[in-house]
């Protein structure tokens, strides 16, 4: 039985390693931290694959939806483990895991505090191995299952500013999906998320089996070179991904608003005298352009990775973080290297991100 006992030193490997694997989203590797070392320090808690727990073992996902800039954020660790009480309590469901929905700085130690408080396992089968924008991308291909209900609850808001939320929703995945950045909005910014209960054989066929430990190793081989020069350390992360640095340069342009509870905009990065590289982001990183002579040449698009990492430290900069002035190396990592859920590989729910960001996207990854 493969069984990976979560430590202090794991948590680490997990939020570096998912920061660069947030591609300009996923949550602030400093959250993901806290999350994570709370988690272990809650009590003994495992990692296991799917293969080895029984085929009918009832699984939810954990999340955390809405804007990462939003000033009124309140989302602590309470709220995770009562999204899934809630879940529990008013869905009917006797849970025996916990997957997140993504992988980032949070998003990877998303569903282990809930497991450790509630006496769970956190299994290696997230919906997603890198972030992504909306919900329904998260979901594991369960949109396409008939007949599926969805069960999702939701909590978050600072009861102080009277923010403070439960909500508890059954329906179609895509009549609630876009219902929790808006949810999200009202308690602040943010909430904690527990949703989609499913067993773990429809798990191993459409979930992002060891995409947790690829995000383990990735940090790993950061860690390693914590103490060299930060252009190691990026080239350490491009090294486990299988990726490349792009460019390097200074942070000339960052334009973001908040729109229906998430991050919309573009960052330019000057990387030499005359190139220039563009990144418009939806949370996530969607597009890259190089600009020559202001016109723009596509070098990846969503789902392949984007991620712009700080030359000053050699850490990942969320598309929440980033600002100009920063001296930046921008990465990308094709997605045929990623682990990527059922979610991320159906084309029907990129016409969202084409809408969002105003670029092209269905063009450059149909086939």
């Amino acid at each position: 039985m493969s069984r990976l006992r979560l430590n202090k030193e794991l948590v680490e490997a997990a939020v570096v390693g998912g920061g660069v694997l947030g591609a300009g989203g996923g949550g602030s590797e400093f959250e993901g931290r806290r999350n994570g070392l709370l988690a272990v320090e809650l009590g003994a808690l495992d990692l296991v694959d799917p293969e080895d727990m029984p085929a009918d073992a009832m699984v939810a996902t954990a999340a955390v939806v809405g804007s990462p800039a939003a000033a009124d954020t309140y989302v602590p660790p309470v709220h995770h483990i009562r999204a899934v009480e809630l879940l529990m309590e008013s869905g009917g469901v006797r849970l025996q895991g916990m997957i997140g929905n993504e992988i980032g700085g949070i998003g990877v130690t998303n569903g282990w505090i809930q497991a450790a408080a509630l006496g769970l396992v956190v299994v290696d089968a997230p919906c997603n191995g890198r972030a992504h924008p909306i919900s329904i991308q998260g979901a594991i291909g369960l949109h396409r299952v008939e007949g599926y209900v969805s069960l999702q609850a939701a909590v978050g808001g600072d009861p102080a500013h009277g923010r403070y939320l439960e909500v508890f929703l059954r329906g179609t995945l895509p009549t609630i999906s876009p219902l929790m950045p808006l949810i999200a909005t009202q308690a602040g910014g943010m909430v904690a998320v527990a949703r989609n209960p499913v067993s773990v054989s429809y798990l191993r066929d459409h979930a992002a089996v060891g995409a947790v430990k690829q995000a383990i190793r990735v940090g790993q081989a950061m860690l390693r070179k914590r103490g060299a020069k930060p252009i190691e350390v990026v080239e350490a992360a491009c090294g486990a991904l299988g990726g490349e640095i792009v460019g390097r340069g200074r942070v000339t342009d960052v334009h973001l608003e908040t729109k229906a509870g998430l991050d919309v905009g573009t960052v330019r990065v000057q990387s030499g005298e005359r190139a220039v590289l563009e990144l418009t982001f939806w949370n996530e990183y969607m597009t890259l352009d190089a600009l020559d002579a202001g016109r723009p040449r596509r070098l990846a698009t969503f789902p392949d990775l984007m991620a712009t990492l700080d030359l000053s430290t050699g850490a990942a900069l969320s598309s929440a973080m980033i600002r100009t002035g920063q001296d930046v190396a921008v990465v990308r990592v094709p997605r045929h290297k990623l682990i990527l859920g059922a979610g991320v590989r159906d084309p029907d729910l990129l016409q969202p991100v084409e809408g969002a960001v105003g670029r092209k996207i269905l063009e450059y990854v149909s086939g």
